[in-house]
C-alpha cells in the first residue's frame, strides 16, 4: 500500500488495489517441479560388526544364494570380497552387497592367505567389464546368425583364484565337518522361523 492509500484507509474509505496487487486470473494446473537436492559429501558406510574377515556368510541374493562363502576384506560403501572357495562350493573370488548376507557364528582362519593378493583382487579394476569390440562391415554382417563365443577366463584370474582358495583350504582340513559345511546350500522349509534361527 501506498501512503496515500494508507491514509485513506485510516479515514474509513474504500482502498481499491493497485492492479499489479490483484490475484492472477490463471493459476498452473500442477506445481512446478522441485530440484531435488543431493547431499553432496558421500558418507563412509560403517559395516557391522558381525562382518569380520573369515566369517562364514550366507548369500540372499544373487546367481549363488543359499550358498555359504567366506568373508576375505570389507570394500567401500558396503562391499564385501568373497570366495566359495570355488573348490568346495563353486562360487568364485567375487563382490556381494553387505545388506544381503547373513553372518554366521562360524569364522575361518584366513592369516595364511597372500594380502597382496587380497589388495588386487579389492580393487575396482579387477572386476572391471572389457568393452565389446562393434565390428563393421561382411564380417559382421555373416556372424549374426552364430552363436557368440563362450568366455574363458583369463588365466591370472583362474591364479588368484587358486592362491586364495590354496591357504582357505588348508585351514578348512584342520576343522572336520567345515568343508560339507560350506558345500551344503541354506534353504528355509515349512515350519522354520528365521527370526528365531541363531546362525
Amino acid at each position: 500500500m501506498s501512503a496515500q492509500q494508507t491514509k485513506k484507509f485510516q479515514q474509513g474509505e474504500r482502498v481499491i488495489p493497485a492492479a499489479a496487487e490483484k490475484a492472477p486470473k490463471y493459476y498452473q494446473a500442477e506445481d512446478d517441479s522441485q530440484a531435488k537436492k543431493v547431499r553432496k559429501n558421500q558418507r563412509p558406510c560403517k559395516p557391522r560388526a558381525s562382518l569380520q574377515p573369515g566369517t562364514v556368510l550366507i548369500l540372499l541374493a544373487g546367481r549363488f544364494r543359499g550358498k555359504r562363502v567366506v568373508l576375505l576384506k570389507n570394500l567401500a560403501q558396503g562391499v564385501l570380497l568373497v570366495t566359495g572357495p570355488f573348490k568346495v562350493n563353486g562360487v568364485p573370488l567375487r563382490r556381494v552387497n553387505a545388506r544381503y548376507v547373513i553372518a554366521t557364528s562360524t569364522k575361518v582362519d584366513i592369516s595364511g592367505i597372500d594380502s597382496s593378493v587380497v589388495e588386487k583382487v579389492g580393487g575396482d579394476a579387477y572386476f572391471a567389464r572389457e568393452k565389446k569390440s562393434k565390428a563393421k562391415g561382411e564380417e559382421a554382417f555373416f556372424k549374426q546368425g552364430e552363436k557368440p563365443e563362450a568366455k574363458k577366463v583369463a588365466s591370472g584370474r583362474a591364479e588368484d583364484q587358486k592362491t586364495v582358495d590354496r591357504a582357505i583350504l588348508a585351514s578348512l582340513k584342520k576343522e572336520p565337518f567345515l568343508i560339507s559345511y560350506l558345500g551344503s546350500t541354506f534353504s528355509l522349509r515349512s515350519g522354520d522361523k528365521p527370526h528365531e534361527m541363531v546362525f
